[in-house]
């Protein structure tokens, strides 16, 4: 049984979101998705998730593709195949060969597990939908 591992915050959940999620399950035979806690959050990008918590990790439970859904309270991904024992590790081709991701797929390689990049969905995210959100908010079309 292969089993893979993405994380994400999840807020304002849209079709990038699935994507990787369907594409991850389509690679693995149980997928375990971290949602991002509220404080991880604040102390990682310094905001605020719009959709609470909670309700981040119902609607991730709710979705087909998804077997379990685990709280992200940490950064630390090796920690988390520690405790995990996953075999992929899901990821954005956003962080492709970054720094960061360079270190921890040497840390993956050691001990088996592999690493896949997802193409990012440039069209929707939810930094964008809340920036329409706010330009139409402040707009001329108010009803």
């Amino acid at each position: 049984m292969i089993v893979g591992y993405t994380t994400g915050v999840f807020d304002l959940f849209h079709i990038g979101h699935l994507n990787i999620l369907r594409n991850a399950k389509a690679m693995c035979d149980r997928l375990i998705v971290g949602v991002t806690d509220d404080e991880l959050l604040m102390a990682y990008k310094k905001k605020k998730a719009v959709i609470p918590f909670e309700e981040r990790m119902e609607i991730v439970r709710s979705i087909d593709c998804v077997d379990v859904v685990i709280a992200q309270e940490q950064m630390n991904k090796f920690e988390a195949w520690e405790k995990l024992r996953f075999d992929v590790m899901f990821v954005g081709d956003d962080w492709y060969r970054t720094e960061k991701w360079e270190v921890i797929q040497r840390k993956f390689d050691s001990v088996g597990v592999r690493v896949v990049y997802f193409p990012y969905t440039k069209t929707t995210s939810s930094t964008k939908i809340n920036e329409i959100l706010e330009e139409r908010r402040g707009g001329d079309n108010k009803e």
